[in-house]
């Protein structure tokens, strides 16, 4: 039976931001699976056990949702949202992913705050999915 809560939507949209740090990053795979896992730990975004390599990278994009270490997608949320180009998720369970990990790189003290520290062109395309993220986060918090 397949999952539909909102962390099953998460872990369907990880191949999605993946491959689009893949499509709009700088360089082969090899070097953006570096600069990820690199970020990763500078940032404290993670703590990658190894560095991937290219063809992890890219089967990341195309894996099963289990498949990919949260600190991954967490770093690629951190760098996209600082892209020139600007980009956007492509479908809700991307949304998802972008916003769950937006929330679990910061510590916002309200949903308000968290939101309005998004760059300006993700307000309108992670509105809901920040929603439901921020309704997911303080659900877990009553456990």
């Amino acid at each position: 039976m397949p999952q539909r809560g909102f962390y099953a939507k998460v872990r369907r949209g990880l191949p999605a931001i993946i491959g689009r740090w893949l499509a709009l990053g700088q360089g082969d795979a090899d070097r953006l699976a570096l600069i990820l896992a690199e970020t990763a730990r500078v940032a404290k975004l993670g703590e990658p056990e190894a560095t991937p390599n290219g063809a992890t990278l890219e089967a990341w994009s195309r894996a099963a949702d289990e498949e990919i270490p949260l600190w991954a997608g967490r770093t690629v949320v951190f760098l996209l949202a600082q892209m020139p180009a600007r980009p956007v998720p492509g479908d809700e369970d991307e949304a998802s992913a972008w916003a769950y990990c937006w929330l679990r790189n910061r510590d916002d003290a309200d949903h308000a705050s968290a939101a309005a520290a998004l760059p300006e062109h993700l307000r309108e395309p992670l509105s809901a999915a920040l929603e439901a993220a921020w309704q997911d986060r303080q659900g877990l918090r009553l456990v």
